[in-house]
């Protein structure tokens, strides 16, 4: 018998959390050569001059639009076209360039921070970081507030994401997807799959397991493992101290292959890794990659984490409009619906779960995209850092990322 399909509760846990702390999603540290300087370029915003003021919007005369976004995160059809953002030019009349330039927030942040602090056009009228990046761009006043009007559909938005710590009635912000990093194994190599952290270090997977070079992710799934409730605000150095021991004894000894962002799907792919720490969507990329369901994914016995990646339009675009309305036609429940069916994620629109059930009923009953309150209750949202915490902490995981 099918479940009952969740509606607003789905999302109820999730921002329950949510209030409390930021999400996160993906950096990229192996192979790049960022340092801690690089890592802490987001954490305080430039000093000297005034607060950038908006641009004037030419959206009326200027009928195109720059997107920026994350790889395998808009639905595509064999050619590599985005049939939803085909209907969207076609219904708008708004040509719609769409860069898959985002892999990691820090180095995204670092090649448009110098336009974002002058107000100057950045390369992209809209794109869509992690929360905790939102937030901090949000405090710098790099970005331009949202006209409600050109955004009806913003009334979709799940009640329980309207009033976010860092952008209360989301006046500067709103989300595009959610989604949990967990346990993520290929079956034909691990045929009795995985159930929790300890199964990620068994003996017979050493050398053939990667792990995401998402701070909050990593870290976050190995604190988990070790009994913290990683939402409150009930740990600090200590607990983050033992957590950075377990990664790095794993990497010493070598069980761990690399920390990587989004090429580990590379590696899977490939075979050079079996197992890991991975995102929830990208196993369906996978398993369309090799034309069939070899790849799995699971929230570890201890609990995953959960993480939301959000629109907000730069101070120097000048086509907000333009922007907006392309917010407001994703947030059509059938169009959310049609994106989640293909990426994967957990969608912030209300009814698009109903629209699942008439168009994707497979999909509408896949806990990875619809999940219910059960599910939710085993997916943590790591809590906020403060400034300190912030750079100590990224400076212990990249020094421990640069010897993987």
């Amino acid at each position: 018998m099918p479940r009952e399909l969740p509606q607003d509760p789905m999302i109820r846990q999730l921002v329950l959390q949510a209030k409390r702390a930021q999400l996160s999603r993906r950096h990229v540290l192996q192979g790049m050569g960022i340092g801690a300087g690089a890592l802490a370029l987001a954490a305080c915003a430039p000093s000297g001059g005034t607060a950038p003021t908006p641009a004037e919007d030419n959206s009326a005369n200027d009928p195109t639009l720059v997107w920026g976004n994350w790889p395998a995160y808009l639905d595509e059809d064999d050619s590599g076209a985005s049939p939803t953002l085909m209907r969207f030019e076609e219904e708008s009349g708004i040509a719609v360039e769409y860069r898959v330039d985002i892999d990691d927030n820090n180095t995204f942040y670092g090649t448009i921070k110098d336009q974002l602090a002058l107000g100057q056009y950045p390369g992209f009228d809209t794109f869509c970081l992690t929360e905790w990046m939102v937030a901090r761009l949000i405090r710098f006043g790099y970005v331009q507030d949202l006209d409600e009007a050109n955004i009806p559909n913003k009334a979709n938005l799940a009640p329980s994401l309207l009033e976010p710590d860092f952008d209360p009635g989301r006046m500067k912000s709103l989300p595009w997807q959610n989604g949990f990093a967990g346990l993520a194994w290929d079956t034909e190599a691990v045929p009795a799959g995985l159930e929790s952290l300890d199964d990620l270090w068994s003996p017979e997977l050493k050398g053939k397991v990667t792990v995401l070079s998402e701070l909050r992710d990593t870290m976050g799934v190995i604190l988990l493992a070790n009994g913290v409730d990683i939402s409150s605000s009930d740990w600090g150095t200590d607990e983050y101290g033992a957590a950075i021991e377990v990664l790095e004894k794993q990497v010493t000894d070598g069980q761990i292959l690399g920390i990587k962002g989004n090429e580990y799907m590379q590696d899977f792919v490939a075979g050079d890794a079996v197992a890991g720490i991975c995102w929830s969507g990208d196993i369906t990329v996978l398993n369309a990659e090799v034309g069939y369901e070899r790849f799995k994914f699971a929230l570890p016995d201890t609990g995953g984490t959960l993480w939301g990646d959000t629109f907000v339009v730069p101070m120097g675009s000048t086509r907000k409009a333009n922007a907006e309305a392309l917010m407001n036609y994703y947030y059509e429940p059938e169009v959310a619906a049609e994106v989640a069916a293909w990426v994967n994620y957990i969608t912030p629109v209300v009814g698009a779960a109903e629209a699942a059930a008439e168009l994707f009923p497979e999909v509408a009953e896949n806990q990875l995209i619809f999940p219910d309150e059960e599910t939710l209750s085993n997916a943590h949202i790591f809590r906020t850092l403060d400034a300190a915490d912030d750079q100590a902490f990224n400076n212990e995981f990249q020094r421990v990322s640069l010897g993987a």
